[in-house]
Parts: structure tokens; sequence; C-alpha cells
């Protein structure tokens, strides 16, 4: 894999937090963003403060234990979900964590995301699983996340938010807004009370 500078990494970060904020995807301190700049190191959001605000200064270092490497702030406790991501999955770069609200009411409805019926849906995300509920800042929490690491870009968290997962920042915050869009999609579905599922050719035609 080929990591981001330092540098890059806090850019990237920074400029995620503000989108997710200006999207309305977090209010007030919730949630949280990492990236991985190195076999044993990522930067991530301090834990307290508003996405909206957040400034390159505010990050944290920390290696895959969560010991703090650099920054004088402290990790948000979710920090446990996202390293345990990694750890589950090599390949992620990059973790974002969020309380979209439509995706959020899916996870507080104990729904996941699922019925085939749109294709951009089925084609980036496939379907979008619900994680049981887990008391949160502990490490329940990264535990109920990290069986769908290998097999999933995302995640909903019952009563609680969304987490997506890839490559890098950019396209993990991407995922969070297909996340969202699907859920929107869905609840119009419903409140018009008739879905149209794509068949099962129609879904493998889109994922071959």
């Amino acid at each position: 894999m080929m990591y981001p500078t330092d540098d890059e990494a806090k850019k990237l970060i920074t400029a995620v937090c503000r989108r997710m904020y200006e999207k309305n995807y977090v209010v007030s301190n919730d949630g949280n963003v990492s990236v991985k700049v190195g076999d044993n190191a990522f930067w991530t959001t301090p834990t307290g403060v508003c996405k909206g605000d957040i400034i390159e200064d505010m990050l944290v270092k920390v290696d895959a234990d969560g010991n703090i490497l650099s920054g004088s702030l402290k990790p948000s406790s979710e920090l446990k979900m996202h390293l345990r991501l990694y750890r589950e999955n090599e390949k992620i770069g990059a973790v974002v964590h969020a309380h979209p609200p439509v995706a959020t009411a899916f996870a507080c409805a104990g729904m996941a995301l699922e019925a085939p019926v749109l294709a951009e849906a089925v084609l980036k995300l496939g379907t979008v699983p619900l994680a049981p509920y887990a008391d949160l800042g502990t490490q329940k929490v990264a535990d109920v996340a990290a069986p769908y690491a290998n097999d999933y870009h995302a995640l909903l968290l019952a009563n609680h938010g969304a987490v997506t997962w890839s490559e890098d920042v950019w396209q993990s915050y991407y995922l969070l807004e297909s996340v969202e869009q699907y859920a929107k999609i869905l609840l119009y579905t419903k409140i018009l009370g008739s879905q149209k599922k794509l068949s099962s050719a129609e879904i493998a035609f889109l994922r071959k």
C-alpha cells in the first residue's frame, strides 16, 4: 500500500471533516475520521471537537494499539473500532464514521440497507448490513464491526450511526454519501408503498 505523508493525511482528514459537517452527516462533536500513514501509524480526529472546526494542529497520530505518537489532544474513544477494522483488513487505508440522518434512522429502526432497488447502490455497496448495538466508547463497538471488515465497505451500527472504509479517505467518504443516498431511496419507496427490486440476473450483470 502507498501511504500518504503525514501532511497529506492531515489535509485530507480536515477536508473530509468539513464536508461531513456541511452535509449534516455530523453535528456537535459527532463522528471521527482516520487515515493510515504507515504499517503502524494512523492520523485521527480528536475527541470533543466539532468536525466543522477541525484544524490540522488538532489531529492525533497513534500506533496500532492506540498509543499517541504525536498531538496534544486525545483521540476519540471510537478509535478502537477504526484500529480493529485496520487490523482485520490490511487493505483498508481510511475509516469514516458519522451519523447521516436517514441511514442512522434505519440503524435506529433496526433495519439493514439491503433491498436491491437502486442500481448504483448494488454496484457500489452491495448491501449495508446492521451490526448489533454496542455500548459507546467500549471495545464492544470494535468487536461488532470486526466481522464485516473484509466482505463489506459500509456498515450500520444499531442505534448509533454508519461507518465506511476503503483504500483512501475520499473513497471512504464517498461511500458514506452513497449509504445516505441509498437510505433515502429506500425510505421514499417505503413511503410510496412500492419497491421494484432488481432481478437476480440484473444484479449479476451489475456485479460482473
